[in-house]
């Protein structure tokens, strides 16, 4: 996958996040949630793009690290919203499918980045 696809791919990840967040029940619990879900979830591929521009190689390994840690968190949040039965876990899956997905393909990056350097 090239960098074109995945900033695509992570741009249409936060979209769904925010989508997400929008649908989420007026309570108390589920605002304090959606918050952090939505800064964590949208900050994946702004991360991601802040590492393409990177000047150096452990820049980019810093900030590929950053979008890492923001989708691993974004997972967390979601599995609040499932565990807490805030979300059916079904109307999550393919979401929390693709995070799942976006981490890996982030990790094997800063994997990659290490070896090159």
């Amino acid at each position: 996958m090239n960098s074109v696809e995945l900033k695509s791919r992570t741009k249409q990840f936060s979209l769904r996040v925010i989508r997400l967040v929008r649908a989420l029940p007026a309570d108390k619990v589920a605002d304090v949630i959606g918050k952090q879900l939505l800064r964590s979830g949208t900050s994946v591929g702004a991360n991601y793009r802040s590492a393409c521009r990177a000047k150096s190689q452990a820049d980019f390994i810093n900030k590929i690290h950053i979008a890492e840690e923001e989708t691993d968190e974004s997972i967390f949040w979601m599995e609040l919203l499932i565990e807490g039965k805030i979300v059916e876990d079904g109307l999550l899956h393919d979401l929390m499918k693709e995070a799942s997905e976006l981490l890996a393909i982030f990790s094997a990056s800063a994997i990659t980045a290490r070896k090159n350097k």
